[in-house]
């Protein structure tokens, strides 16, 4: 990424929920575009996890600091609380260990930042009542291709984080980088979650 290229809309919205100069991990992270933007940024101590090692490859090359890792097996490396924000962008539905990965996100973070396809988006129930599974620009896979394993609605996700003590801090819900106020669950296709541990 240049110095002067602009995040994607969902990249710039999780990079607005971090605090400057603060402690970064960002699992699952592509090419490193967003830790990078940090860095520049808002002077963050940043780390990347991803399972492809030529992610990790490009990450390095761009100044990012990366290591590769399969996220399934948790977060052992990692002790706790050592990062102010730990970033899931659009993984956590091809997670087999979706609830694991949420719990060890808050054991070595403060505060999680999420996001994910909604599957409850209204386009998505339309192809669905048309007998096809939904392809769309958050979801871009056929069924047979799909990484992904555990569609979730907002209501769900907000269900695994109190059946674990966790609380939500903000959510926003997009749609092609616009924010979605009314009726989000149904006119949303991307879902946002900042999120903590309840105190005590």
């Amino acid at each position: 990424m240049s110095a002067n290229q602009t995040l994607r809309a969902d990249l710039q919205l999780i990079a607005d929920w971090v605090a400057p100069s603060s402690r970064v991990l960002d699992l699952g992270c592509g090419d490193g575009a967003l830790l990078s933007w940090l860095n520049r940024h808002k002077a963050v101590r940043g780390y990347g996890v991803d399972f492809d090692v030529n992610n990790v490859v490009r990450c390095v090359e761009a100044g990012v600091n990366a290591i590769q890792g399969n996220l399934e097996t948790g977060l052992a490396e990692f002790e706790d609380q050592r990062f102010d924000h730990v970033v899931l962008s659009q993984t956590i539905q091809a997670m087999h260990n979706t609830e694991q990965i949420l719990v060890e996100m808050l054991r070595v973070g403060r505060e999680a930042i999420v996001t994910f396809p909604n599957f409850g988006y209204w386009e998505n129930r339309w192809q669905i009542l048309q007998g096809h599974m939904p392809v769309s620009e958050t979801i871009p896979y056929e069924w047979y291709n799909t990484p992904n394993i555990h569609w979730c609605m907002l209501g769900d996700f907000e269900a695994l984080c109190a059946k674990n003590g966790i609380r939500v801090l903000e959510r926003v819900v997009m749609n092609e980088a616009k924010r979605i106020h009314f009726l989000p669950n149904l006119r949303g296709s991307l879902a946002f979650y900042r999120v903590a541990r309840q105190p005590g």
